[in-house]
């Protein structure tokens, strides 16, 4: 009886938001890559000029994944400026990042840059672009994400956005921020708990859930206008929102008809469909990336698991095994990997698991884990957890080797979710 109600406080409430201040998030760094790429980069010429400093924004954020050894070259290089490669070759960079920023007469700022390939002495990548004042940063990032891109083959995810829910007094928030902290924007203020946030696939709206009615309801709120509909507030729990690939449906668990099962509905809240009908909990549905299958987590083994099925319903298949507590499944955006939170031995922790081989792999060394969400290239994992009493977030790489903590000054934070790439 106890693990049932265990389960059931986690899997529809969340475990406890805790009390916070509102702060930017501070960032540290632990554990790097198995490889790291030395990357010399210059200062931007002029940039004295901008309201915030590319080239520091453009290490922070190589600094922060881990995989890339920062050479500061300790002058200033624009892109036009003639290059030596053997100087470069002989202080150890593989690679040279150049660059110049330059205010343009209606107050914009025209950011160029240059990588260059130090070995052989080529140019790799480089472009332009135009960003108003508080649109510097994430120029920065879209620099640091391609410089990501060209010397790792993968698609950087820098400028991309987290949200996630803090609480201040009595007030709680549903915030919007930068992938590493910086410019968070307030989506929602409440003076109920607001818990389960989801992006939308054209990073264009969050699903969640407010308790604002004194019960959980199912909103959908665009981030652009901060209009918002009710997408499911029938009798009892309305909870643990997610959306498909096409963003034309959300998976939610309802406990409508006495017990919580599976549903799907419309982004619009018509055409609620009910997946499960069983007599145990079924709950935190999540669509595969291909929108073929729906993961969830039941009790039905007798303790909480995760399992598989058809979109359409039918018959589930068990897919995880160690452990007698397994909750919060999140795939991976190629849909190989399943993260998901394991209590063993105590302690709640972040698990991934391969699902072609059935490989296991613990990636965090907290106690208190919860809500998994994937970086949209599929290379890190942001999480909440607790660090003496107080929640933080963290992301940790797949492979488990590179480790980040986001913390705010004084306070907690929690319900982290990991939005797409931008447009």
């Amino acid at each position: 009886m106890m693990k049932t109600l265990l389960f059931r406080s986690i899997a529809v409430l969340g475990l406890m938001i805790a009390t916070l201040a509102h702060a930017q998030l501070r960032v540290e760094i632990s554990g790097v890559g198995a490889n790291q790429i030395p990357v010399a980069i210059a200062g931007f010429a002029d940039e004295a000029s901008a309201p915030q400093q590319i080239t520091a924004i453009v290490k922070a954020d190589l600094t922060r994944s881990g995989f890339f050894k920062i050479i500061d070259t300790g002058n200033v290089m624009s892109e036009t400026t003639p290059v030596n490669f053997d100087e470069w070759k002989s202080r150890g960079a593989e690679a040279l990042v150049v660059g110049s920023v330059q205010r343009l007469a209606d107050g914009r700022l025209d950011v160029r840059y240059r990588l260059l390939d130090t070995l052989k002495s080529s140019n790799l990548s480089g472009f332009g672009q135009v960003a108003a004042p508080d649109r510097l940063r994430v120029a920065a990032h879209r620099i640091a994400d391609d410089i990501y891109e060209k010397l790792l083959g993968v698609r950087g995810a820098f400028a991309t956005r987290i949200a996630y829910v803090t609480k201040a007094g009595r007030e709680y928030r549903l915030e919007i921020a930068d992938s590493d902290g910086e410019g968070t924007q307030v989506a929602l203020r409440s003076n109920e708990p607001i818990i389960s946030p989801a992006w939308s696939p054209d990073g264009t709206k969050v699903a969640y859930v407010s308790f604002e009615s004194r019960k959980p309801v199912v909103y959908v709120q665009d981030l652009v206008s901060r209009q918002r509909i009710v997408v499911a507030n029938y009798r009892g729990s309305n909870s643990a929102p997610s959306w498909s690939p096409d963003g034309s449906k959300l998976a939610i668990a309802l406990s409508r008809d006495g017990y919580t099962q599976v549903y799907t509905v419309n982004a619009d809240g018509g055409g609620l469909r009910k997946l499960t009908s069983t007599t145990s909990i079924e709950t935190e549905p999540q669509f595969s990336p291909d929108g073929q299958s729906i993961y969830f987590t039941s009790d039905r083994s007798g303790g909480p698991q995760i399992y598989r099925m058809s979109v359409n319903g039918g018959e589930a298949h068990r897919v995880t095994f160690n452990g007698s507590y397994n909750i919060s499944p999140r795939l991976s955006p190629d849909g190989k990997t399943l993260a998901f939170i394991s209590r063993r031995e105590g302690r709640f922790q972040l698990y991934a698991l391969d699902l072609a081989s059935g490989q296991e792999l613990r990636l965090s060394d907290t106690t208190k884990d919860e809500s998994p969400s994937f970086s949209p290239n599929g290379k890190y994992i942001m999480y909440a957890t607790e660090s003496g009493r107080r929640g933080t977030l963290a992301v940790v790489s797949v492979d488990g080797r590179v480790k980040q903590t986001l913390t705010t000054q004084a306070g907690d934070v929690r319900e982290p979710t990991w939005g797409p790439f931008m447009k």
